[in-house]
């Protein structure tokens, strides 16, 4: 998957492809939240797709069947010659909504292009599936695909023998069942996704105020029968973008939340274990109390407010991994170094590289040189090279935790060369450079060295100039 943005914040022209790890990395004010929150709004947008677009797909034959007979074949290689239109008009219409992902005005987002390329053949028809809904009280429309069959089929069922299926309209029927096939396909390439942004320190410590702020507009609503709840609840949080919405929406349910368990919890506890030494403890929930943290080792409990900013800064990662996650997601971190010691820095890297092993594909964005040569000491490690052995054994690496540079996407964000639509000649923008990657040699970022090695001069200069 392929992402593009023009006249996004910062960024004037730029590009970037997401990876099984994916790193925007970079200076201060560089575009690198602008591109994470506009591909954050996208995929969680996306899987509503069939309300972002307005081709239609006509396949009268499976519609007329479907009425006359109950049940009827779709017609499947329509809807793939079709991919490429929808995906164009839905990144059309995706455009339209940033000032809202972004809580900001339509200026500063009327120059703005987004688009997704997607190769056709990463869209595919899982094999076996049903999707259903009831159309009125006694009919439900189904469209579904077992293991043995070579195209989905759509069917109806009448569940009153008085009313008649010829009543409903044939576009509405034509419509549903377009939207489902539509919605199943693109499920394939949009990952379900989940994001910590760098407001979720904020959101851990003020949770109990968010359920208060809401329980007023609840109280407001029954008061006043003429507002529209919809209208009220929206409004709460109309000021911030869409990804800080959704942290505050799950830092708020997190008791609920806690009720299930991911598949990390039941097949891979090791992974947990691993992120409770990150944080050096871990999260514990009461019905009377709360969300609480316990430290290691330590009968005490905290409460969000008297635990540490890195603690809070976890909080939402940490109940993502233990009773959300699942093989196929897509985990995007604002800056997962916020308030982390170097060694947890470290740490943390290594989590990233366990779970994109297990089939989640994490996105980040960062200024941590930690992570970056940590990440690197994970790709360079990971060959069949007998000293390399030796150190990975004596460092205390896991084998599980090695990464292959294949997966690895990284990007700069800064000024450099760009050709903008129009223009005949290149010319200096912001923008995302991608860095080269090797198994042998790792990313190179040449912005952190350049910033480290200018300090070790100074220090130098400081320590021995006297000499001179």
């Amino acid at each position: 998957m392929k992402v593009k943005v023009k006249n996004l914040g910062v960024l004037k022209d730029a590009e970037f492809e997401l990876g099984d790890l994916t790193i925007l990395c970079g200076e201060n004010n560089t575009g690198k939240t602008y591109a994470t929150y506009a591909l954050y709004g996208f995929l969680t947008m996306g899987r509503y797709i069939s309300e972002m677009q307005k081709i239609q797909i006509k396949d009268d034959s499976c519609i007329a069947n479907l009425i006359q007979k109950g049940s009827g074949n779709i017609n499947i290689e329509k809807y793939f010659k079709e991919i490429d239109n929808i995906l164009k008009n839905v990144c059309r219409d995706y455009t339209k909504r940033l000032p809202r992902i972004f809580a900001s005005s339509n200026d500063k987002f009327k120059n703005t292009k987004f688009s997704i390329c997607i190769n056709k053949e990463s869209f595919s028809l899982p094999n076996k599936f049903k999707r259903s809904l009831r159309l009125g009280e006694s009919i439900r429309l189904s469209v579904s695909k077992d293991e043995n069959d070579t195209t989905p089929k759509a069917s109806l069922v009448q569940e009153d023998d008085e009313n008649d299926g010829n009543e409903i309209p044939q576009e509405w029927i034509k419509r549903i069942v377009y939207d489902i096939v539509i919605q199943i396909l693109f499920d394939s390439v949009f990952p379900k996704t989940f994001i910590a942004s760098v407001e979720r320190t904020g959101a851990a410590i003020f949770r109990k105020e968010l359920d208060f702020a809401r329980n007023r507009l609840l109280e407001k609503m029954k008061a006043d029968e003429e507002i529209d709840p919809m209208d009220l609840l929206s409004s709460a949080y109309e000021d911030y973008p869409l990804p800080v919405t959704h942290n505050v929406d799950f830092t708020r349910d997190l008791e609920g939340i806690d009720k299930e368990s991911s598949f990390l919890a039941t097949d891979h506890p090791d992974v947990l274990d691993d992120f409770s030494n990150i944080i050096g403890g871990s999260y514990k929930v009461r019905k009377s109390q709360g969300v609480s943290y316990q430290p290691k080792g330590k009968s005490v409990r905290l409460n969000m407010g008297e635990s540490s900013s890195s603690v809070r800064s976890m909080l939402n990662v940490g109940f993502y991994l233990r009773h959300v996650a699942n093989r196929g997601d897509l985990l995007m971190i604002d800056e997962p170094e916020l308030n982390l010691h170097p060694e947890n820095q470290r740490r943390i890297a290594r989590l990233f590289a366990r779970l994109v092993n297990l089939g989640i594909k994490v996105f980040v964005t960062t200024h941590s040189d930690y992570i970056i040569k940590e990440l690197n000491a994970l790709i360079m490690l990971n060959q069949d090279k007998r000293y390399l052995k030796k150190i990975r054994r004596e460092e205390g690496f896991k084998e599980k935790e090695l990464l292959s540079c294949e997966k690895v996407k990284v990007y700069v964000a800064k000024e450099d060369l760009v050709k903008l639509e129009g223009n005949t000649k290149r010319s200096r923008w912001p923008t995302l450079v991608p860095a080269d990657i090797t198994q042998e040699e790792g990313i190179e970022v040449s912005s952190f060295d350049e910033t480290i090695n200018k300090m070790n001069e100074i220090e130098d200069a400081i320590l021995w100039g006297e000499d001179e």
